[in-house]
């Protein structure tokens, strides 16, 4: 059966109709749709034309950020001691790579080195800001920099260039002092939104460093200076042709950096440690400049620039001479027989006569017997001093009482930290009534008779590090002033200076007694004699010597020979010179040196402070005039001759209460 239209026209005009009709919908329609683009055309072209032609010019150009160079830290006399040198890098734009995986691939083959850093390289690139290049290897050498530039149009988004790479010429010389430069972490961006502020754009830059530790951090700002940016134009591949000068704009290096630090001298100063581990710190006592502040073992800085590798990292942390920590400014100590000249200042504060003599034979007795070195038999202040007599010191401190000591000692740079500019000081501990009943043994409160000898030889809960044994030093040979260190002479070509020093709350003559009775330690017969002599004719050298307990041994001796490194005993040193005019105060901490003081410690200071005197103009003049040439001192052989005691120790030996070993951060 057909089937039959649904539609029936009656004759052929109504067909004709009806096509019409719909010819003239469709014309209408499209004549709409026309006019429509037409419109659309006029709108882009005559009034949005201006938003397009930036958005293609966008697509043409991007503006990319360019970290600023780091300002320079130099010593006093201009050895640049942190700057910035050449480095050849190869670069990874994200949004100028269609894929990375194979743009990687494909790098690999080139430097094979980073294929095992490619997960590191792939978070680093995803988490950078858009057209950021993300630096992928640094201090390419040239035959690799040429390989990858030969590459190029093989490798969209993959650049190499030219940049400014931070650089410690010195190696571990500065480690502590100035510290390093290191990537930006995420700590460190949650730390400025903690605070309430915005990151800046800048430290979203891969290639941008931030400061670590030391005058790197505490002048980061200082020294980043402000950042630039290149406009640069892009072919549709994303690879860059050309640069827009106009449209670039320069960065500013950051603001140079001028230390009271003496090249030289800190040199000499890391170099005589060798391989044991310690502080040693030099300051002018004058005007309070830090010439120089070491903590050994060191380590390379140059291995945080691009970030060290874990292993290294973990060798360096787990060595137990912890080169990662700054002994001169972190690392505390009991101060042994070098805060003897504490108590004695502190006893002529309240009356004592330095001339009245107390006798030793060999041991004090309060509540049990405490033992000296040495029978010597009856001494004054200075002569105490001189042979380090725990019995004359012991008898000093069981009449004041630790309040009086504490006083004393806070007055000469003790229990403090001092504004130089970097942080990381640990103030130690300077005990006395008050701190006991804040600090109760098993919730005793009472300071007890008892703990009076050891703290009059240095003992005890007593604390210090080498910058405060430096001070202190600094504020005895001054003699009028309480000596404040500097280290940073200036800040963009800007002088940094304090206040004027407040005046010692001590007699000239006091100070006297305590200056004879040191100068008196690098005499023939003095405890520091045979290994303080400068051999600079007339430039004579005063100190103290010192031997800090590392442990309880009772009973036991407390030589070092056949001990464990970590059992051994701290050895300390401080000095000024010249005697009759001082300049220049040296403190030196041996950590677990096993030997005394004057053996240890002293040839370590000595070496140091030649140096420094040797450099000061009107030493070296004072030294030709005499027309002396530098020599073995004759005085050390005569002594000998005649069967004089030369380092006959410190002293120390049955102290009460052991120290407490060095302190570490977070401790």
């Amino acid at each position: 059966m057909s089937s039959e239209p649904h539609i029936f026209f009656s004759d052929v005009n109504e067909r004709q109709g009806s096509f019409l009709r719909r010819t003239m919908l469709m014309g209408g329609a499209t004549a709409l749709g026309g006019l429509a683009l037409v419109g659309r055309l006029a709108h882009l072209q005559l009034f949005k034309s201006e938003e397009f032609a930036t958005l293609a010019t966008r697509n043409q150009f991007n503006f990319r950020q360019v970290p600023p160079p780091r300002g320079l830290i130099k010593d006093r006399n201009g050895v640049v001691i942190a700057g910035n040198r050449p480095s050849f890098r190869v670069l990874v734009v994200r949004d100028e790579t269609k894929d990375l995986d194979q743009t990687l691939d494909l790098l690999g083959q080139l430097l094979p080195d980073t294929l095992e850093r490619r997960r590191t390289i792939i978070r680093e690139v995803n988490a950078a800001p858009r057209f950021s290049p993300v630096p992928v290897k640094s201090d390419l050498t040239w035959e690799e920099f040429s390989k990858v530039n030969l590459h190029a149009a093989e490798l969209p988004g993959v650049m190499a260039d030219m940049n400014e790479a931070r650089y410690y010429p010195h190696g571990g010389a500065y480690a502590h002092v100035v510290g390093y430069v290191a990537k930006v972490s995420d700590r460190d961006v949650k730390a400025i939104r903690d605070k309430g502020e915005q990151p800046p754009a800048i430290l979203f830059n891969p290639g941008f460093r931030i400061g670590r530790q030391g005058i790197e951090r505490s002048l980061d700002l200082d020294l980043r200076g402000v950042e630039g940016g290149k406009r640069v134009e892009v072919n549709a591949r994303g690879r860059v042709v050309a640069e827009d000068i106009a449209g670039s704009r320069p960065a500013v290096q950051g603001s140079e950096i001028v230390l009271t630090l003496d090249n030289d001298v800190q040199q000499r100063a890391l170099e005589v440690f060798g391989e044991e581990a310690g502080s040693m710190v030099v300051m002018d006592v004058r005007n309070g400049d830090i010439l120089a502040m070491v903590s050994s073992p060191s380590f390379d800085p140059n291995l945080f620039v691009s970030g060290v590798p874990s292993r290294i990292y973990r060798a360096l942390a787990d060595y137990e001479r912890r080169p990662l920590l700054d002994k001169a400014l972190s690392g505390t100590f009991a101060p042994g027989s070098t805060f003897k000249p504490v108590v004695g200042l502190a006893a002529m504060k309240r009356g004592l006569d330095p001339s009245r003599r107390i006798f030793c034979g060999g041991s004090f007795y309060l509540g049990r017997r405490f033992a000296c070195l040495g029978r010597h038999g009856s001494l004054d202040l200075r002569g105490a001093i001189k042979a380090s007599c725990n019995v004359y010191f012991m008898t000093l401190a069981a009449e004041m009482g630790p309040d009086a000591i504490a006083e004393t000692a806070r007055d000469l740079g003790f229990g403090q930290t001092f504004d130089i500019g970097i942080g990381g000081q640990k103030a130690g501990l300077v005990p006395d009534r008050e701190w006991r009943r804040k600090n109760p043994v098993r919730g005793d409160t009472k300071w007890y008779p008892g703990e009076n000898p050891s703290y009059g030889i240095g003992q005890g809960a007593l604390t210090v590090n080498a910058l405060q044994l430096a001070v202190y030093t600094a504020r005895i040979a001054n003699g009028r002033k309480a000596v404040t260190p500097r280290l940073i002479k200036s800040i963009g070509g800007v002088e940094q200076g304090g206040s004027a020093f407040a005046d010692l709350p001590y007699t000239p003559e006091m100070i006297q007694v305590l200056r004879d009775g040191m100068e008196a330690v690098t005499a023939a017969g003095g405890t520091g004699f045979r290994n303080s002599q400068l051999g600079l004719g007339t430039v004579k050298m005063a100190g103290k010597t010192g031997t800090a307990q590392a442990r309880n041994y009772g009973s036991g001796s407390r030589k070092g020979a056949g001990r464990p490194w970590d059992q051994k005993d701290h050895n300390l040193f401080v000095a000024y010179a010249p005697t009759d005019n001082p300049r220049y105060a040296v403190s030196v901490i041996v950590q677990h040196g096993g030997l005394g003081g004057g053996t240890a410690g002293a040839p370590r200071a000595r070496e140091a402070m030649k140096v420094a005197l040797l450099k000061d103009p009107e030493i070296r003049a004072r030294i030709e005039s005499a027309g002396f040439e530098a020599q073995e001192d004759a005085g050390v052989r005569e002594a000998e001759a005649r069967g004089e005691p030369i380092d006959n120790g410190d002293a120390e030996a049955g102290a009460a209460v052991a120290p407490p070993p060095l302190t570490e951060p977070g401790q």
